[in-house]
């Protein structure tokens, strides 16, 4: 419990001066004890409580959860500015990144299915009161219609596991009988499914661009850092405990999360709103996650971890820049936001550096993740070939259209450029960055679980 009392203590500062700044430092302390805590978890789990425990495949996205949460507080100064109630914006912030961790760290199934549905209420609330336009209503009935209607029949394969083995805890199910109904890929389905629409899979992705063009900046930087991670962490988990999930399901997720992929990346050539841009471009990469990881080979499993982490901090990291521009120009359409490298060059060089990360171009961490997945797919259908090229190169092609729509061209008029210059974003962007670099350094971080 000495992981999650912190988080009690912290509910009091909501109500003081800087809370912000007071929280921030609690929960960079905590990520100081994760870290040390390390080594404790490559010989096996590390039981917190009865129904909470720790390993090697938690604990990475724990300390994602953690840093992305800080840089989204750190990202959100201009509700300070403008009261637009950040008391209960930290309250609710703080509510879901513990929510997060419990189903993180929960050893018994139907616990994790709690805390993964709990999720949905604070992500739901943060899209309704602080979103940007009317159209949020909607989105937030989207993003409840897809989760929880696929979260129902996970339900119902848990109580299949109950009846089969007498018992929930997951690491005792990797001991456990086999689920014996003739209804396999029913099951299987049932099970990948809550999944499958969290991380989203093509064709159950319609929720995720309109939650993040309606989301307020820490919204979308919690929704595309760590939320989406859920899906892979309940895939990675639950694909361990039952490997008949992959080999029934490969031979329909293959073609549709590939195919789906490059898709969305022809969809990504045809956005003009930079947010929406980068929302498609995660289905995208989460498309390329699933048939890496359903492959069913370990290089897979480990890229989709590695995925997982480059993918959070990447995407964060790109949304806190639309976030920053939108605050500047007050709009999100590419045509009316040109030329920002005449107006601040230095900001040129952040939207590259994180454009070349989001096509997995050298040093960025994405590079690794996408070799082991690409591996692992080909490995599993030389008929992948061609769709996996195309996403190479579609991938490559808008994260450039990206770059060069904002930053070439005539330069707009309405735009603030001194709104840029706060130091505050540059050290955002430079957290987000320097882990993005350097954890490929040290990969066995992500893949020591296997």
């Amino acid at each position: 419990m000495k992981l999650f009392l912190p988080f009690l203590f912290m509910l009091p500062l909501i109500m003081s001066p800087l809370a912000w700044y007071k929280i921030c430092i609690s929960l960079t302390f905590l990520l100081l004890i994760l870290t040390s805590s390390y080594y404790s978890f490559l010989t096996g789990p590390s039981y917190i409580s009865s129904y909470l425990f720790m390993d090697s495949l938690s604990w990475p996205l724990m300390m994602l959860s953690i840093w992305i949460f800080i840089l989204s507080i750190l990202s959100s100064q201009f509700l300070w500015s403008n009261s637009q109630r950040p008391q209960l914006f930290l309250l609710l912030s703080t509510l879901l990144l513990l929510t997060l961790l419990l189903c993180f760290t929960s050893s018994n199934v139907l616990m994790f299915y709690f805390f993964f549905e709990t999720s949905l209420v604070p992500t739901l609330l943060l899209i309704i009161i602080w979103g940007y336009q009317p159209e949020r209503l909607q989105a937030g009935t989207y993003l409840m219609l897809y989760t929880i209607s696929a979260s129902l029949p996970f339900l119902l394969g848990i109580l299949l596991i109950m009846t089969q083995n007498g018992h929930l805890n997951m690491n005792l199910l990797f001991m456990g009988l086999p689920i014996t109904s003739p209804l396999t890929l029913l099951w299987s389905l049932q099970l990948s499914m809550a999944f499958l629409v969290k991380l989203p899979l093509y064709s159950t992705h319609l929720w995720l661009p309109k939650a993040h063009v309606e989301a307020p900046v820490a919204g979308s930087m919690i929704l595309a850092g760590i939320l989406l991670k859920l899906g892979v962490y309940g895939l990675l988990r639950f694909c361990s405990m039952f490997p008949m999930i992959t080999n029934t399901l490969l031979i329909l997720i293959l073609p549709i999360s590939l195919v789906g992929a490059v898709m969305t990346s022809l969809i990504c050539l045809r956005q003009t709103d930079f947010k929406s841009l980068i929302a498609y471009s995660s289905v995208g990469h989460m498309g390329l996650l699933a048939g890496g990881l359903f492959s069913g080979f370990y290089w897979g499993w480990q890229g989709a971890l590695l995925m997982s982490v480059a993918h959070g901090l990447c995407s964060s990291g790109l949304f806190a820049l639309a976030n920053m521009l939108y605050l500047t120009a007050s709009t999100r359409s590419l045509y009316l936001i040109k030329g920002l490298q005449t107006y601040f060059p230095i900001m040129t060089l952040w939207w590259f550096l994180f454009s070349i990360s989001n096509m997995a171009a050298p040093p960025s961490l994405n590079l690794l993740a996408e070799i082991m997945l690409i591996t692992s797919a080909l490995a599993t259908s030389y008929m992948s070939l061609m769709p996996l090229a195309l996403l190479s190169f579609f991938s490559a092609a808008y994260s450039l259209f990206l770059f060069i729509a904002l930053q070439h061209g005539t330069p707009s008029k309405q735009m603030n450029p001194l709104l840029l210059t706060s130091p505050n974003n540059f050290i955002i962007l430079f957290l987000h960055l320097t882990p993005l670099i350097f954890i490929i350094l040290f990969p066995n971080i992500a893949t020591s679980w296997l």
